[in-house]
């Protein structure tokens, strides 16, 4: 068998554990969320947050991981992504992940992260796990939030050097974000002209699948956004109050 029906065979195997829709919770404990995650509010409502920071990836993430509503091909959750206005917050794109070795991708199978394609290793206190670079830097942000921010297990036992199931692997915590999907997200980063990367929430699997493939978007910003920003209007209207109140303290004391 071929390399690529190899990879094929894998890939159909793998969606037979995958469900569409994410029922996980806050789970106090695992991973590094409570101390890497910073809640941004950006409607003025102090009581929710629409985002939230990422300290390691310096990266905000959406806090509605299904804000599109649906799936949509590569090509489409890319634009919905960069069109995107989160009251008056724009600037957002798909989450990347880029080469280990910085140059290509490594598409052997690996259940530890050493090579781009498969499953890789839960954090044991924030400074592992996930895809990570020579360097130790995490190079796949899905690949993060999964393994180390959120602390779940991927499909794959990562010390056997074919990919056995793993027990208590998937989706075990979401922390506070909402409508986490189990199925495939695509990343922002292309394998080549026909395909891209896709992250599976459902099992911690990082491959390639066709663009053409139906698949849900999360948005991220690079950087952070800590505060809401003033829609011009109000800017305006602010202004205006304010140079009436200099007219009239100027009247009264001529």
């Amino acid at each position: 068998m071929s390399k690529l029906h190899l990879i094929g065979a894998l890939s159909a195997v793998i969606l037979l554990f995958i469900s569409l829709s994410s029922h996980a919770i806050p789970v106090t404990g695992q991973g590094t969320w409570e101390s890497t995650l910073q809640g941004r509010d950006l409607d003025g409502n102090a009581a929710t947050f629409e985002a939230y920071y990422d300290t390691t990836l310096n990266i905000t993430w959406l806090a509605d991981a299904n804000a599109a509503g649906t799936s949509m091909i590569w090509a489409d959750a890319n634009a919905w992504a960069a069109a995107l206005d989160v009251n008056g917050v724009t600037g957002w794109r798909l989450p990347t992940n880029t080469p280990l070795n910085g140059s290509s991708y490594n598409m052997t199978l690996s259940t530890n992260g050493t090579t781009d394609w498969a499953t890789a290793t839960t954090t044991t206190d924030g400074s592992d796990g996930g895809w990570r670079n020579g360097s130790g830097n995490p190079v796949s942000e899905m690949g993060h939030m999964f393994y180390v921010t959120l602390g779940n297990l991927g499909l794959c036992e990562p010390t056997l050097a074919w990919c056995t199931l793993q027990s208590g692997y998937g989706l075990s915590n979401t922390a506070d974000f909402l409508n986490v999907q189990s199925d495939g997200y695509w990343s922002g980063s292309e394998l080549d002209s026909s395909s891209a990367w896709n992250f599976r929430f459902a099992n911690g699997f990082q491959f390639n699948p066709p663009k053409s493939t139906n698949l849900f978007a999360w948005a991220v910003r690079s950087g952070d956004v800590s505060a809401v920003p003033v829609p011009a209007a109000i800017w305006f209207f602010g202004s205006g109050l304010l140079g009436l109140v200099g007219i009239a303290r100027r009247k009264k004391a001529g």
